[in-house]
């Protein structure tokens, strides 16, 4: 699939800049702006062509039949978005119980638009003592991008203004970046 995905990307026209860190086995991968359907797809290219492993969170809904089985089988972990749950508490103890912890999380939650970030992305990366991993999803420049790992201090107000500076000026495919508070 690698050969047909970068192919696809060259046909395209898209690049992509910067790599997933390679000496480090556990971190969080931020992506956006997440404001398409077609985000998933570039997601799931961009792991194959860069040759990495990593997991994300979806949406319940997207695990039932037809298709549950493919979500599965590409990394992916249901969340009941209904319910308040202490959802970042059990992906930080899965984090913290395996050696190799890499998944991919837009921090806006959802593809429609929305005032501010949420911050479990964050509360992840933190409580777990793992970095992210900024990436970004510039559909104007036909770019994908990443950061060098980032350490987060604990307080995401303070850490605000430099995850921000990171997507400043990215497009995503319906609209620009959320504001990330």
């Amino acid at each position: 699939m690698r050969l047909i995905y970068r192919l696809i990307f060259y046909l395209r026209g898209w690049k992509i800049e910067g790599d997933v860190p390679r000496n480090i086995n556990k971190f969080i991968i931020a992506v956006a702006p997440h404001s398409s359907n077609w985000d998933f797809p570039i997601g799931v290219a961009v792991r194959s062509i860069k040759r990495f492993k990593s997991n994300f969170l979806g949406k319940k809904e997207l695990f039932k039949p037809p298709f549950g089985w493919l979500f599965y089988k590409l990394g992916g972990f249901p969340v009941d978005r209904q319910h308040k749950s202490n959802l970042v508490e059990q992906v930080i103890e899965i984090a913290k119980n395996n050696e190799h912890f890499v998944i991919a999380i837009a921090p806006e939650g959802t593809r429609k638009s929305v005032s501010k970030w949420k911050t479990g992305f964050y509360q992840i990366a933190h409580g777990a003592g793992i970095p992210i991993v900024f990436c970004s999803i510039d559909y104007k420049r036909k770019l994908v991008y990443f950061n060098p790992p980032f350490y987060p201090t604990g307080d995401f107000i303070a850490d605000a203004p430099a995850i921000a500076n990171f997507y400043e000026g990215v497009e995503g495919k319906t609209r620009g970046i959320t504001p990330v508070v």
